[in-house]
């Protein structure tokens, strides 16, 4: 299921979020959706669809793609800690998946290093701040300036080690 934000990138195309869990997370997932509904916010499910056991690193792998491959702008990624998801994410060429448990580094991670993918722990963060988190994600900028340099020194490091 598909849904409309109104926000425009500064690239021109609309924003679009892909969003997954394991297990762990399915929960904040689906109330996180509800939030994202909420605010016409479009995003793709790249699932679980259950509290069914499964592997978190296919989930986050499905997310990762849909961004390596242009379908989506930004992706959300949960699970228990937010650490496993982050660790699978950051493995994807393009990606900076920050785990954020406030809305301080959610703020700074995307001002200073330009995340991409947000992670999440649910058994760390309640859904009122997790909404909160995602909030403040969504809406900051990249601050660009001395950031730019430094994100333009992890994209050239990237370059030199995933080939």
């Amino acid at each position: 299921m598909l849904y409309y934000y109104r926000k425009v990138t500064k690239k021109g195309s609309v924003q679009m979020i892909a969003i997954g869990s394991d297990h762990g997370g399915y929960k904040l997932k689906e109330e996180i959706k509800r939030y994202l509904e909420e605010k016409d916010i479009k995003y793709a499910d790249c699932g679980t669809n259950s509290e069914e056991s499964v592997d978190y690193p296919d989930i986050a792998k499905a997310v990762c793609q849909k961004m390596q491959n242009k379908e989506c702008n930004q992706g959300i990624l949960i699970c228990r800690s937010g650490i496993g998801m982050s660790i699978v994410a950051n493995k994807f060429k393009g990606i900076r998946c920050a785990k954020c448990e406030n809305e301080e580094e959610a703020k700074f991670s995307r001002m200073h290093n330009d995340s991409n993918v947000l992670a999440l722990g649910a058994d760390y963060i309640d859904i009122n701040e997790a909404i909160r988190v995602v909030r403040t994600w969504l809406a900051t900028e990249f601050a660009g300036g001395r950031h730019k340099d430094r994100v333009d020194i992890i994209k050239e490091i990237e370059k030199e080690n995933m080939k």
